[in-house]
């Protein structure tokens, strides 16, 4: 029996002779948030007029990639290549802007001035008189 308690007074002493404790676990998190404001001027606004010039007198009709009405004497065209290019009527072309829409019913391939006319989904049509072209000027 002895030699248990010798056993176990010595395991005591050995527990006591090293009380210290492991070293904690240190977590560090660092964060860093960085906003940068931009401010943003506006854009200066360029005031561009359309110039009329002299135009072609007829166009392709495979160049069409649109159109919209100008007023209610006249049709831009709008073709291959962004150019735009106004069609002058001989005269008011009642229901273009009501009915939606219109016909250009080339005999070539080509829409000429002073030949052609344009057809509203109405029934009416106005002679194109002339084409003019659209040249952007920048006001200053």
């Amino acid at each position: 029996m002895t030699g248990l308690v010798g056993l176990l007074s010595a395991l005591l002493a050995a527990s006591e002779a090293s009380p210290t404790p492991p070293e904690p676990v240190k977590v560090m998190t660092v964060e860093e948030r960085l906003i940068i404001r931009v401010p943003v001027a506006p854009r200066p606004r360029l005031r561009i007029h359309w110039e009329e010039e002299k135009g072609p007198k007829c166009l392709p009709a495979g160049a069409l990639r649109g159109a919209f009405l100008s007023g209610p004497d006249s049709i831009d065209f709008i073709l291959r290549g962004r150019q735009l290019i106004r069609a002058r009527l001989d005269s008011d072309c009642e229901g273009l802007d009501f009915w939606g829409g219109f016909y250009v019913q080339p005999e070539d391939n080509r829409i000429c001035a002073k030949r052609d006319s344009i057809r509203n989904r109405a029934g009416g049509s106005c002679r194109i008189e002339k084409f003019r072209s659209l040249v952007p000027k920048v006001d200053r």
